[in-house]
């Protein structure tokens, strides 16, 4: 009997305390804003000509750049790594700026992402090199473009337009480079599952206030 209290103490506590703090770790935080307000985006034609806004969504913005198609890896990391596992939750889309010139380079690569998967909540708009800059630059971050109006970093915004990420002492993470899967699967996903937390957490409680006002 002692035996068996020891092998649950050694491989079986450690299991459950792992599962517990892996799934619960975020359960009582919010993710930080960085920047309070993001600008929304300009008249810009989009790939399937519907016109796409930030506001009321929450968003993983990219910068596509004129290198899209070599570049276009990053794209694929974080389709394989996030949308994949989380395309069914509402209101949550992926949106890449790209210069006018590259629709041609944009639509291979859309259409290469979709045999694999789902393309309907990715979108990508087309504008000017000097409006992408001016763009890029109200966001307030450390990192900058590349010379081809392009980055690997990807921006979470929330429905509010506020750029969201990490500002601890030790810590400050304004944007997620997608070059790196292992950046997207450890840092990037831990602070998306916060931010979708929030809105599920907001969900249910006006839910449940709701039932209670009836």
């Amino acid at each position: 009997m002692k035996k068996i209290i020891v092998l649950l103490l050694l491989f079986v506590v450690p299991i459950v305390a792992y599962l517990f703090f892996a799934s619960g770790v975020h359960s009582f935080t919010t993710l930080p804003v960085i920047t309070p307000q993001v600008r929304e985006l300009g008249p810009w034609e989009s790939l399937d000509k519907k016109p796409v806004k930030l506001q009321g969504k929450i968003t993983v913005l990219g910068f596509g750049g004129f290198d899209i198609v070599k570049n276009r890896g990053n794209i694929f990391n974080l389709n394989q790594k996030v949308f994949e596992r989380y395309h069914g939750f509402e209101n949550l889309q992926f949106v890449y700026i790209c210069p006018i010139g590259t629709e041609k380079e944009v639509q291979a690569v859309y259409d290469k992402c979709a045999e694999i998967t789902d393309m309907s909540t990715w979108k990508f708009v087309f504008a000017k090199p000097e409006e992408i800059m001016a763009f890029h630059t109200a966001l307030n971050v450390k990192s900058e473009l590349h010379k081809d109006f392009g980055t690997s970093d990807v921006y979470l915004i929330d429905k509010k337009l506020k750029l969201r990420g990490r500002n601890a002492p030790d810590e400050y993470v304004d944007g997620y480079d997608t070059f790196h899967p292992s950046e997207i699967s450890n840092k990037f996903l831990d602070d998306f599952k916060v931010l979708l937390y929030e809105y599920k957490s907001a969900f249910k409680r006006n839910n449940n206030a709701t039932k209670r006002q009836i």
